[in-house]
């Protein structure tokens, strides 16, 4: 991944989830870097099946959101931090 900001591309909410991530998972980019769009898995940031259960757990813990795996929708809300941020921002609680 270059190092290209994306923050301007990002909403603040995006940002917010994408700092999350890199903490989470330890990621060896910056929240700013990471394009919304691109795709979280394979080509993209690379992540795994592994990464994509300490998603489940952060945006449990942190959104109130519950992400199934037998979920229908699963590979279209994990295929991007835009997507993923657009399920959570529509199924979250409020605090």
């Amino acid at each position: 991944m270059n190092t290209q900001s994306f923050v301007t591309l990002q909403t603040p909410f995006e940002h917010e989830v994408a700092e999350r991530l890199v903490e989470a998972l330890q990621l060896e980019v910056t929240a700013d870097e990471i394009n919304p769009e691109t795709p979280l898995f394979g080509d993209g940031l690379g992540l795994d099946s592994i990464d994509a259960l300490e998603i489940v757990l952060m945006i449990g813990r942190d959104y109130g959101v519950t992400l199934r795996s037998d979920d229908p929708n699963s590979r279209e809300i994990f295929s991007s931090l835009r997507s993923l941020c657009t399920h959570v921002a529509a199924h979250r609680q409020p605090s």
